[in-house]
């Protein structure tokens, strides 16, 4: 269920132009390009366990850092694009929450990941986002909380 989310959620920024859409399909995992193992090493100097995949549009790079667990993209470029983890529900904006409780009760919170994009190669996107992962025994989707506590309903992941 993780890698799905993960998946949904990576999806869900390509979709918002942040990087290009790779159809869903998993990437290998391989060695990313010099320029971009080096601009991680100088953003991320404390990472450890760096574990890399590329897509026929992407470099991502999972990795923990102090103890967390984040997700780092690039483009075929070597151009950072954001980078993701995991956070507890309760990072939420509470009035988004009690949106959350309102418009899909019955539903059950699941993993929350904050992307926070790197504006400076795009300024058209908000510098922090949360995806937040809601299902019930028949529906499961999948929701984005914008910089300015707005919700919206990003995909369905099953019906």
């Amino acid at each position: 269920m993780k890698k799905i989310f993960l998946t949904i959620a990576t999806a869900a920024l390509l979709s918002v132009n942040v990087f290009a859409a790779d159809g869903g399909k998993k990437g290998e995992t391989a060695t990313a390009s010099y320029a971009v193992q080096q601009a991680f090493s100088a953003e991320f100097t404390n990472a450890t366990n760096a574990v890399w995949t590329v897509t026929k549009n992407t470099q991502k790079v999972d990795f923990l850092i102090d103890g967390v667990k984040k997700t780092a993209f690039y483009n075929l470029n070597g151009e950072f694009l954001g980078v993701t983890q995991r956070v507890d529900a309760k990072a939420i904006p509470a009035k988004t929450l009690k949106q959350i409780e309102k418009d899909y009760k019955g539903y059950e919170i699941g993993e929350v990941i904050v992307y926070q994009a790197n504006t400076d190669l795009n300024g058209n996107i908000d510098a922090t986002s949360y995806f937040v992962d809601l299902k019930n025994d028949a529906h499961e989707v999948l929701l984005r909380i914008t910089q300015q506590a707005n919700l919206e309903f990003f995909q369905q992941v099953r019906q």
